[in-house]
Order: C-alpha cells, then sequence, then structure tokens
C-alpha cells in the first residue's frame, strides 16, 4: 500500500467538507432571498387578500432561493466574473448582478423544462407548451424582483470585499459611525506613515531589529491588526 494514502483522508470524508464549504458559500445568498422572496410574497398575498387569490406560499418562495444559491455557486466558478473587479465599483456590481440574474432565470428554465419533460416522458413540445402554457407575466414578475435582489445582494457583497471580511458588519452594527470615521482617518494616517517610513530607511535598516526603522515599523503594523490605528 502507498505510504502517501493512509495519510489521505477517506472520500466520504472529503466529500462532506466539499459540500460543507459549497453549502457555506452559497448559504448567504440562500437566506439573503429567502427572506427577499418570502417578504414579496407575504406582501402580494395581502394585496390579493381582497380578491381571495393566493400568489405563493413560504415553500415555493424557499424553494427559489435555493436555485438562486445554486446559481450563485456555479457563477462564481465562472472565472470571467473576476474581470471589473479593479474597475471602479459600479461596473462589478452591475455585471456580477446580470451574470447572476441571467444564470437564474437559465435555472428557472431548466427546471420547468425537467419537469416538463418528467411528466410528458419526452421533451419534444416544451417550447409548444411553455409558449402557450406558461404564466410569463408571473415569470418575469419574479425575475424582474430577482434583478433588485440581486443588485442589493451584489452591492452588498462588492462593499463587504472593499472595507474586509467583516468590516461592514462592524460598521453597521459594532461602532458608532463618529467611531468609524475616525478610525478611517486614523488608518489613512497610518498607511501614510509607513508610505514614508519605506522612502526613509532602506530594507537593511528595517531587518535590523535593534534599529528605530524597525521599531516604527513594527508598531504601526501592531497598531493595524489590533484595528488602533496611529493617532499622528
Amino acid at each position: 500500500m502507498n505510504a502517501d494514502s493512509g495519510d489521505k483522508p477517506p472520500f466520504w470524508r472529503r466529500a462532506g467538507r466539499f459540500i460543507a464549504h459549497e453549502f457555506m458559500e452559497a448559504l448567504p445568498a440562500i437566506l439573503f432571498f429567502a427572506a427577499g422572496f418570502n417578504l414579496i410574497v407575504f406582501s402580494m398575498n395581502l394585496v390579493l387578500a381582497a380578491y381571495l387569490v393566493r400568489f405563493a406560499g413560504f415553500m415555493v418562495a424557499t424553494g427559489a432561493a435555493l436555485v438562486v444559491g445554486k446559481a450563485v455557486l456555479v457563477a462564481n466558478k465562472l472565472p470571467f466574473l473576476r474581470r471589473f473587479d479593479t474597475q471602479p465599483l459600479i461596473r462589478p456590481i452591475l455585471f456580477k448582478t446580470i451574470v447572476y440574474t441571467l444564470l437564474v432565470m437559465a435555472a428557472r428554465l431548466i427546471e420547468r423544462f425537467i419537469k416538463y419533460w418528467i411528466h410528458a416522458g419526452h421533451a419534444a413540445g416544451f417550447v409548444a407548451y411553455a409558449l402557450s402554457k406558461f404564466t410569463w407575466h408571473k415569470f418575469f414578475f419574479i425575475q424582474i424582483w430577482i434583478l433588485v435582489l440581486f443588485l442589493i445582494y451584489t452591492t452588498v457583497s462588492e462593499f463587504n470585499a472593499l472595507f474586509g471580511q467583516g468590516e461592514l458588519y462592524k460598521l453597521l452594527f459594532v461602532r458608532r459611525s463618529t467611531e468609524a470615521k475616525l478610525t478611517r482617518r486614523q488608518r489613512v494616517r497610518t498607511l501614510v506613515h509607513l508610505s514614508r517610513l519605506t522612502g526613509r530607511y532602506t530594507m537593511e535598516e528595517f531587518k535590523d531589529v535593534t534599529s528605530a526603522a524597525h521599531r516604527a515599523l513594527v508598531s504601526d503594523i501592531v497598531a493595524l491588526v489590533r484595528d488602533k490605528p496611529r493617532a499622528r
């Protein structure tokens, strides 16, 4: 037996880790769209209650959120999704919103196609069925809301990536606005101070642990890591 094979985890464990990783990656989108879709369903049912008509239920909305989560997983694996990541934020936000929305629309159509195939036993008449039996106004109503929700979701995701993972949460729920503004100013000052240090000292001076350059560099780095930047 190969000695390396003993260190390799069994297939079921690797598969479990992969599934758990993929699920956690899709979970934010699933939760966000489950909440969004259920809010839309709830509001529509309130409007239609006077006409004794029901738009949809909790399970339908949650099922749609799962479809969106799968589409997000697929989209995140596409290499061209990152093509505007270095551009102004509006470009990656709009680009990713459009890609996500188109993939969800394709996934919804494929899902309808599979259901038709299972029910009818063939795929030949799907186009005629789609043109004559689909409630396209409802389909595009949902698709428009998917676009709007993806615009919100992508905007929040891009700002979260820009500030750093978890930083947006702190800005919204932990730090006071005045504290956040002060922290940003202090970080800028610290980064400016680091830039000046690199222009003032050589690499050999930074490597010398007894030098003032090394102590100043370590001080600034520790301040950034501890989220307590220099005040001057």
